[in-house]
């Protein structure tokens, strides 16, 4: 496809609703979790785990974005800086059929600031943009960049308007806002998820001062209520952990945000219907234990659930293990009678 002009781009390709999001989580917004996801909600956006302009270019690029079609509205999220590279895979995204690419902005972990990847380019908004500026140049793609607040040393209000200033000037739309500020130095990545205090309003504000532009807001969002406050502000809400751990609360989301009856009645049949999509994966030779670990929150909080975990963590991992593993940790779970219930 013909790159396009920013101007055209901003103007034209708007993507999938972002409405309700799933984040990019490392290790957990795997096809395997995405596929699970996808039983229980038609529209919500899912995204790829981050994955890097260097694992694209010089590794093995069609594994890094293999996907199956079931699971459209589908982003991938891009880790990098550098504009070439950054187009490039743009360009490859595209090409594989995603429905948007995103920028990492917010990622504090030591190994990806030392590639300048992810929350240490809020120092650089000059850089951002002009990776963004290259990235909506080699695709037609939604351009989105996902970031924090701000880190520490640069957490006023002023320098993160200038972030978002200079990388919408570059053409993009859409910012994801997790509301904490990144501390680069002191805080492990698990702890910058937790410690640095949540600031919606600054979210809310800065949406306010920019109507124009697309703002979601993300950091510690667990329910339906919250997201209907997070709403009243903002244009999109993105859950991550409670989505993964939780993935019920997924069998709400196209009745409460989009209107339409979700795709799967019960947990027992979102189950199911994963089956056929394991057995595939199994016959292409991915071991049980890599796919069944996304299933364990799916009973959560359910009469039988710990039965069900349980059973696949002492058998998932067994030589020669298939599906009847995950068949046998349902059965230990009643079925209900009844229909879906909307989660609240």
């Amino acid at each position: 496809m013909p790159a396009q002009t920013v101007e055209n781009q901003v103007n034209t390709r708007f993507g999938p609703s972002r409405r309700f999001c799933v984040a990019p989580m490392m290790d957990w917004t795997t096809t395997h979790y995405r596929y699970l996801a996808r039983q229980l909600s038609r529209h919500a956006l899912l995204y790829t785990e981050m994955v890097t302009t260097g694992a694209l270019i010089h590794g093995d690029t069609s594994r890094f974005l293999r996907h199956d079609a079931a699971e459209y509205p589908l982003a991938l999220q891009l880790g990098g800086s550098n504009p070439q590279e950054l187009a490039h895979c743009a360009a490859l995204a595209e090409q594989y059929g995603f429905d948007e690419v995103n920028l990492n902005v917010g990622c504090p972990s030591d190994r990806v600031q030392n590639n300048m990847i992810g929350a240490c380019l809020m120092a650089c908004p000059d850089k951002v943009a002009e990776g963004v500026r290259a990235m909506i140049n080699a695709t037609g793609l939604p351009v989105t960049v996902k970031h924090r607040i701000g880190i520490d040393g640069r957490e006023s209000w002023e320098e993160l308007c200038e972030f978002i200033e200079k990388v919408s000037e570059a053409g993009c739309r859409t910012f994801i806002v997790h509301a904490r500020i990144a501390v680069l130095e002191g805080l492990s990545p698990k702890e910058n998820r937790d410690i640095p205090p949540l600031k919606y309003d600054w979210v809310y504000r800065l949406k306010a001062c920019y109507p124009h532009l697309e703002i979601i807001i993300n950091g510690g969002i667990k329910t339906f209520d919250e997201c209907r406050q997070h709403l009243e502000h903002t244009d999109g809400v993105m859950l991550g952990r409670e989505a993964y751990h939780n993935p019920w609360l997924l069998a709400g989301v196209d009745t409460e945000f989009f209107g339409q009856p979700g795709p799967a009645r019960s947990r027992h049949d979102a189950l199911r219907a994963v089956l056929p999509f394991i057995q595939d994966e199994l016959d292409r030779g991915v071991y049980l234990s890599h796919m069944s670990r996304h299933l364990m929150g799916l009973f959560h909080g359910q009469p039988g659930g710990r039965q069900f975990r349980r059973y696949i963590s002492e058998n998932a991992h067994k030589p020669g293990s298939g599906i009847e593993v995950i068949e046998q940790a349902m059965a230990r779970v009643p079925e209900p009678d009844v229909s879906l219930v909307v989660p609240a």
